[in-house]
């Protein structure tokens, strides 16, 4: 019998450690990549050596024969679902999976696993540092630089796999199911990939879909869209918020289920809104798969955040200067303006296909704006249009040179200069970390000062 024969569309991490596990599992494997560059091609040089063919730009019609020939596609996260391979497999009936699909087909190791539009990546390391505080043997995968269907390969060695679910890695799943999972919060993004909202949402709710009376639901009850979605979930449902939920804040407190204090809010390193209630929610998830209350509170009082995620790069006579080249969509950007009074606000990039009037969310605390890169008119546009934030003076740059300066002059003491774009970096950048990065040093290049 001739051997099981999958297309893997895309050779980035995922892709490549997607396509390299088949072929260990004796699937005929072909590999086809849009954008060759250095990179995928050292990446198709390894997969040669285990019988995987890779083809470069290949045309609609090669697409559409290689996908009669095959009875799996697994495109990469980054691939849109409207690629002509998928759209093909999609028509035909062919099977598309996710990395996760495979993994959740191929392993039984647990899986803990959080979505959200915002604050996935914080709560998946909360939640993993916790876990191994507790001594759990776990690893955190996923929407990171370990695909999952790497980690599932050391299960022997694992006791639960903590996972960061994108909405792109969920839209293409069957039997995904984590026994304990969280869906932090939802807004507007991807559209450029997913193409509608409602697609975004349904591709978030799979996080639920294959859960039973066995598994735990974590939900953010002050999330209308997450609420309704957690009105279907079989799994026991557990929620979280700043004044609603079974995890709350009252009175200086992050408060547990029975009432009883986690730990004060002041022992917390950093208290903005959104660090409230990504500790509430690891919290939450922690606990339901296995932490104990001690490793939980050690981890919260510990935990400094992570790069680029409203990092102070300096503060020079009197104003503040924050890295939150994370926020790509403008409701994280909206939520880091709403944790400072007084904020000149640098924002921009290449728009993801989002309405950048939420911007504008938080206009009464925004002193100025400097806005940048390809959605500059955008951005500025926002500002023009929101009520009540027609005063506020947008000043356009055409470096990150350029956007520091007119920050610093708009700037008096007190106020906050924040870098959160509410767009992606690909315009100028090759990611946001590099963006953030280059945000630090022109900071200090513009005060004298490296840090």
């Amino acid at each position: 019998m001739s051997p099981a024969r999958a297309l893997v569309v895309g050779l980035g991490v995922a892709g490549e450690a997607g396509a390299r596990r088949l072929a260990e599992r004796g699937w005929s494997v072909t590999v086809v990549e849009d954008r060759p560059g250095e990179a995928s091609r050292a990446r198709a040089g390894a997969l040669a050596a285990s019988g995987v063919t890779t083809l470069e730009t290949p045309s609609p019609a090669t697409l559409a024969a290689l996908v009669d020939q095959v009875e799996l596609v697994v495109p990469s996260p980054g691939v849109p679902a409207a690629h002509p391979a998928i759209a093909a497999a999609l028509a035909a009936g062919v099977d598309v999976w996710s990395e996760f699909e495979l993994a959740a087909r191929w392993s039984a190791v647990p899986l803990v696993a959080i979505t959200g539009t915002n604050g996935k990546t914080t709560v998946t390391t909360l939640v993993e540092r916790m876990l191994t505080a507790t001594g759990l043997r776990t690893v955190a995968a996923g929407n990171n630089d370990l695909p999952l269907v790497d980690a599932i390969a050391g299960e022997a060695d694992l006791d639960v796999v903590v996972v960061e679910a994108s909405s792109f890695r969920l839209e293409f799943t069957r039997t995904f199911r984590p026994r304990v999972s969280s869906w932090l919060n939802h807004a507007e993004d991807h559209l450029d990939w997913h193409g509608t909202m409602e697609r975004y949402t349904a591709a978030k709710a799979r996080i639920w879909a294959c859960q039973g009376p066995d598994d735990v639901a974590v939900a953010n009850a002050e999330d209308p869209v997450v609420m309704k979605a957690a009105g279907d979930v079989r799994a026991r449902l557990v929620t979280f918020g700043l004044e609603h939920g079974d995890w709350r804040v009252a009175d200086g407190r992050l408060l547990m289920p029975d009432g009883q204090a986690l730990l004060a809010v002041d022992d917390l390193w950093r208290r903005l809104p959104h660090d409230l209630g990504n500790a509430l929610a690891a919290a939450a998830v922690a606990c339901a798969a296995g932490a104990d209350l001690e490793a939980v509170r050690q981890t919260l009082r510990a935990f400094r955040g992570l790069p680029h995620r409203v990092c102070l790069v300096a503060e020079h006579d009197g104003v503040r200067f924050y890295d939150d080249s994370k926020a790509t969509d403008p409701h994280a950007a909206a939520a880091a303006v709403a944790g400072f009074p007084s904020v000149v606000l640098i924002a921009g990039g290449r728009n993801k296909g989002l309405d950048l009037s939420a911007l504008a969310g938080a206009g009464d605390r925004v002193r100025a704006v400097v806005a940048m890169g390809e959605a500059a008119e955008e951005v500025e546009a926002a500002f023009a249009g929101a009520a009540g934030a027609g005063a506020v003076p947008v000043a356009r740059a055409s470096t990150m040179d350029e956007a520091v300066a007119a920050a610093r002059a708009a700037a008096t003491p007190g106020d906050v200069v924040l870098l959160s774009p509410g767009c992606a970096s690909y315009d100028w950048y090759s990611s946001y970390a590099e963006r953030g990065d280059d945000f630090a040093r022109a900071v200090a290049d513009s005060i004298g000062a490296r840090s």
